[in-house]
């Protein structure tokens, strides 16, 4: 028996009976010999981290776009953010851990350049979600062949989006994760940025969470672990669902639309649109790798793959190279 061998027979002693095991997998797209060391999630886990499309999200705007300060979180920080609430939740209701890590950590790989603005103008192209992005990432695009993940963090990853379901426990528990981190890091991003005050917060939300990030996210993690616990579900109490909800509601108002944090809003989306009609009538400044693919997917798509995994500084880059000027004006 192989160390991997054990590592499958050690999680039938410890794991959940709902957990999600690691010789269960419903395998990938492409078969491959399994490891003699790590499971099939933990190679998925350390293909994700070492993807050259994980290490772009150090560079991707969250929330602030071109920020002055080094402080503001970066969708890096948030992925790293929502992977460690995850595994809390996953080690505390004896799920798979590593899946759930695998799942939180490749879950915005497709997002692009300045934030849900960015997606938004690929959206107004082609039909555009982050989400589904991100699946095309670890399916197609990374490396140009993929990373043949595991069924398991593929659906994740696809399903880490309200509207979509995910299949397993695992999933499901990235999905309120993410929201978890942004509703706590946007909130204490915008006190640090100026544009709200910690008594801008619904006072009745804050009686119930916690009046600091930290016990916020306290609270909402021993929410779900302890409704959780026994059940073949991830779940939250009435109470604490409705608060978190209420905060949710008070962010779209106060800070995602409309706010300082917005200010270069406009401006980044001409950039991207202008960068897609440049590319679209230079199509030989497309990088090979991209396309090679109008032939299988149409030049729309193609070039929005290139612009989706830009980073906010290669965008501006690119746009001062092609129109000479600065998009910021």
């Amino acid at each position: 028996m192989n160390i991997r061998q054990l590592k499958e027979q050690n999680e039938h002693l410890i794991m959940n009976k709902y957990a999600v095991f690691s010789d269960s997998s419903k395998g990938r797209m492409k078969y491959e010999d399994p490891c003699d060391i790590r499971t099939c999630f933990e190679r998925d886990r350390d293909r994700i981290i070492h993807a050259k499309s994980f290490r772009r999200l150090m560079h991707k705007t969250q929330v602030f776009i071109d920020p002055e300060s080094d402080h503001y979180r970066t969708r890096l920080t948030h992925t790293l953010e929502v992977s460690q609430i995850a595994r809390t939740i996953a080690s505390a209701l004896m799920l798979n851990d590593t899946l759930t890590e695998a799942i939180a950590l490749g879950h915005d790989l497709g997002h692009t350049p300045f934030g849900h603005s960015g997606e938004d103008v690929l959206n107004e192209i082609i039909p555009f979600e982050h989400n589904i992005q991100s699946l095309r990432v670890v399916d197609t695009l990374e490396n140009g062949t993929g990373l043949n993940l595991s069924w398991e963090v593929r659906d994740g990853i696809k399903n880490h989006c309200s509207g979509y379901t995910p299949s397993t426990l695992e999933g499901k528990i990235v999905y309120m994760s993410d929201k978890i981190a942004y509703i706590n890091h946007d909130m204490d991003d915008a006190v640090r940025g100026g544009i709200l005050k910690e008594s801008d917060f619904p006072k009745e939300c804050i009686e119930i969470l916690g009046n600091t990030p930290a016990k916020r996210i306290d609270t909402m993690i021993r929410d779900i672990v302890f409704a959780s616990q026994g059940k073949n579900d991830v779940v939250k109490t009435e109470e604490v669902e409705k608060a978190t909800l209420r905060l949710r509601e008070f962010l779209f108002e106060n800070l995602y639309f409309g706010s300082e944090a917005k200010r270069k809003e406009k401006p980044a989306k001409d950039l991207l649109r202008s960068l897609f009609d440049y590319l679209s009538s230079h199509i030989h400044c497309l990088p090979a790798e991209y396309a090679k693919r109008i032939e299988e997917c149409g030049k729309e798509r193609a070039i929005c793959d290139y612009i989706a995994g830009m980073t906010d500084n290669y965008a501006v880059a690119e746009y001062i190279k092609f129109y000479s000027r600065s998009p910021w004006g």
